[in-house]
């Protein structure tokens, strides 16, 4: 059943051809990667450093944290923390500008918990 998709419409299945399953996942590829070109190694550091701490700290994180956690200016993160705000995928602020989510993870009540092998645990975004 490896690399078959099929589609259920009312009672019936049916398979999708190879072909169209290629073109999609070409297609969904382009998509992620033009998503994605925004991003430098500074908003990956600054991602990556939000979803590290959360689990840690189990509280919104604020932006002086990170620049300090990062050595970068808190100009230059408050940036980067706009940017990635405003593509809607990668984090989510606050009224007082601090973190709260940052997927995959949240400080905020979700019906999603997760438990890490080193024994934090969060809730899911």
């Amino acid at each position: 059943m490896k690399n078959k998709l099929m589609v259920g419409i009312w009672r019936y299945m049916f398979n999708v051809p190879p072909s169209l399953l290629k073109k999609g996942r070409t297609k969904t590829k382009q998509k992620m990667a033009a998503n994605l070109a925004f991003m430098t190694t500074d908003h990956r550091r600054v991602h990556h450093q939000v979803v590290r701490d959360l689990p840690y700290t189990k509280q919104p994180l604020p932006p002086e944290s990170l620049a300090k956690a990062l050595n970068l200016p808190l100009e230059r993160v408050n940036t980067i923390l706009s940017d990635l705000e405003s593509h809607m995928t990668f984090l989510f602020r606050n009224d007082a500008g601090e973190v709260i989510w940052a997927y995959p993870v949240t400080v905020e009540k979700t019906p999603h918990h997760v438990t890490f092998q080193t024994g934090e645990t969060i809730y899911a975004a």
